[in-house]
């Protein structure tokens, strides 16, 4: 009997149980990450050698596996196998400063990182070209990033900026905000606004959580000390990664 299957107890896949068999292994997988003895990036065995440990079929394995993997319990990483999901951070975001992502992550002590989906230099959408006042004729600088926090998928974040602002999308490495401070142009003040939503394919595949799961997306407009509008940010946070918080006071009449 090897570790895995004494961790998953191989005897429960024979005993007498109405149950189907790819519901008590998704199961036994469960209580197993549950209870830490696969922990977070374990690997496990090929569906044909698991198959063979527990005395059921590969069909079985594959239907559960597949189920897991949907509920967001495992990943599947192409050329390489199934893994444990990462455990996302829980944190609290406060709505009362304006900092970056990379700010946030250090300041908690996680190592912050980019993956970039896209970047380039485009004339803006008409939504866009009505928030930052643009002439015609005008570009924008788009920024289409994943950021991760050690390792693990947080937020999908989609950044424009006035190309005026920010004439080279590869200026940014990490922090749009250091670059822009750089440049003497950090924004001061923002208005952003919160919405649940449930998650597409295309999405919940970057931030490896299962489609429709619960996300934030946020929209931040973000103006200069002059009222000038400087960055138009649309996010999608994991919604089982962050609690956004605000402090309220009554007003002086109280």
């Amino acid at each position: 009997m090897t570790a895995l299957s004494a961790i998953l107890g191989s005897e429960r896949f024979t005993q007498d149980d109405p149950a189907p068999l790819y519901l008590r292994l998704q199961s036994a997988i469960r209580e197993a990450v549950g209870a830490g003895s696969l922990a977070p990036g374990d690997a496990l065995p090929p569906e044909r050698e698991l198959a063979s440990e527990l005395g059921i079929s590969r069909v079985t394995v594959r239907k559960a596996l597949a189920g897991l993997v949907e509920a967001g319990i495992l990943q599947q990483r192409r050329g390489s196998g199934t893994y444990v999901a990462p455990t996302p951070h829980r944190m609290e975001q406060p709505l009362s400063r304006l900092t970056s992502f990379t700010e946030d992550m250090r300041a908690r002590g996680f190592r912050p990182t980019v993956q970039v989906i896209d970047r380039r230099v485009s004339l803006p959408s008409p939504e866009e070209a009505m928030v930052f006042g643009l002439k015609v004729g005008e570009r924008v600088t788009r920024l289409h990033r994943l950021r991760l926090a050690d390792g693990v998928p947080m937020a999908i974040e989609m950044a424009v900026v006035p190309q005026a602002f920010l004439p080279d999308p590869d200026l940014v490495d990490q922090s749009l905000y250091a670059v822009l401070e750089a440049r003497g142009i950090r924004p001061v003040r923002a208005l952003q606004r919160l919405a649940a939503t449930n998650i597409a394919a295309t999405e919940a595949a970057l931030l490896e959580v299962p489609v429709g799961s619960a996300t934030l997306r946020i929209e931040r407009v973000s103006y200069l000390a002059d009222g000038r509008v400087v960055e138009f940010t649309r996010s999608y946070y994991r919604g089982d990664a962050y609690d956004f918080v605000a402090e309220l006071n009554l007003g002086a009449d109280h």
